[in-house]
């Protein structure tokens, strides 16, 4: 019998990377499976032939077992998206992907690595995966998860297997400081029989699909995980090296008019300073980069760490804050990132246009053939794509 036979679970946010994907694994396990969303999302197309509910405020209907995510968490009643992803991870040998940066394309690498070699993993990723065919996998092997700190979530998974890959303050409306992040990483991996540190490891020198220094630390921190799910290394190598990449992790989107367009999640200083670097291994010419802030708690508390990892493109143009979960806070706005960039880089080509859509046609404006234009942000700052390719000729 599956672990969730005979369970109605309804999730509120399942058209969330996260939730989408537990969906998948709870259907695959046995429960029936239905949920809410606010909106229409890509990460649906997988659930299509479940009962999902399309509305302005959250809904459920009764008998079932109500599953909230940390989006929606006080607008319902229900159980936090944690507790489910806690069971599910205690159900299966597990391993569990954490840290400020890199964990969606960490965790993928090793659930990719794991489907190569025939394994036949289970997987639960923030993104998708185009090799593997979305954000989820059900498989009978290895339960491969990708943990999140920004709710403190990652505290209540204890799988047997525990990656680290680094510790910053991302998220100013959970932790005070840095020593809270790291305090909570160190009760969480005290649980945890074995873990790997990805700070301490050397980045790899294979020839990878994907570029930039944090893939090659990336790379290094999913082979140590695999080496302790007990898989050989020069397997694992072999396989590891024909991994191309998660979606908005520095994902090609077209070229026109002699204008490369890539897109990028990066919605944090050090991922910012990582992406550009990583575009520049290409050897292109300019790089232009269109920015949507995420979080206004966020932009508030790293506007100066953003100039300074923004100046390091040719030129920028910064749009509004995607909100996210958060209300407006005074005075925050985009136009905050761009006065610290001027004040950074005196002379630097620098725009605000508050509209994607007005970003994209200034960032047009600038280019000439040879130039890679990057979209950069967690909100929906990839959907100047179409403005861009659209435009460059």
């Amino acid at each position: 019998m599956q672990p969730l036979s005979g369970r109605r679970i309804w999730f509120v946010g399942i058209g969330g990377a996260g939730l989408s994907a537990y969906a998948q694994l709870a259907r695959a396990w046995g429960a029936e499976v239905g949920g809410w969303d606010r909106v229409e999302t890509p990460y649906l197309r997988a659930l299509r032939d479940l009962e999902v509910r399309v509305s302005p405020e959250p809904e459920a209907p009764s008998g079932w077992e109500v599953v909230v995510s940390t989006a929606y968490a006080g607008r319902i009643e229900g159980r936090p998206r944690e507790e489910l992803l806690a069971e599910l991870v205690s159900l299966r040998r597990a391993i569990v992907v954490a840290g400020a940066h890199g964990k969606t394309t960490t965790t993928a690498m090793i659930a990719f690595v794991l489907d190569r070699l025939g394994l036949d993993p289970a997987f639960l990723v923030g993104g998708e995966i185009p090799q593997l065919g979305g954000n989820a996998g059900t498989g009978e092997g290895w339960l491969v998860v990708e943990g999140d700190e920004s709710d403190r979530s990652v505290a209540a998974l204890w799988p047997e297997i525990a990656v680290l890959l680094n510790v910053d303050l991302d998220h100013h409306t959970t932790f005070g400081s840095r020593v809270e992040v790291e305090e909570l990483f160190e009760q969480w991996l005290a649980h945890v029989p074995q873990v790997v540190r990805a700070e301490e490891l050397e980045p790899v020198t294979l020839q990878l699909a994907v570029a930039g220094e944090h893939n090659r630390r990336n790379a290094a921190a999913a082979l140590a995980a695999l080496a302790l799910a007990g898989v050989p290394p020069s397997d694992a190598e072999r396989a590891i090296v024909e991994f191309r990449g998660v979606g908005r992790r520095l994902e090609a989107k077209g070229e026109r008019g002699g204008v490369q367009v890539v897109d990028d999640y990066a919605h944090h200083p050090a991922e910012i300073a990582a992406t550009i670097a990583a575009v520049r291994e290409r050897g292109a010419g300019r790089v232009l980069v269109l920015f949507q802030p995420h979080l206004y708690s966020r932009t508030a508390h790293l506007a100066h760490e953003f100039a300074h990892a923004l100046a390091s493109a040719d030129a920028v143009c910064v749009v509004d804050v995607y909100p996210a979960r958060e209300e407006p806070l005074p005075g925050v706005t985009g136009k905050l990132i761009v006065d610290e960039l001027s004040r950074v880089r005196p002379g630097m080509r620098v725009g605000w246009a508050p509209e994607v859509e007005d970003g994209a046609r200034l960032l047009v404006s600038w280019s000439r053939p040879g130039d890679i234009l990057v979209t950069l942000g967690a909100g929906d700052v990839d959907r100047a794509a179409a403005v861009l390719l659209g435009a460059a000729a």
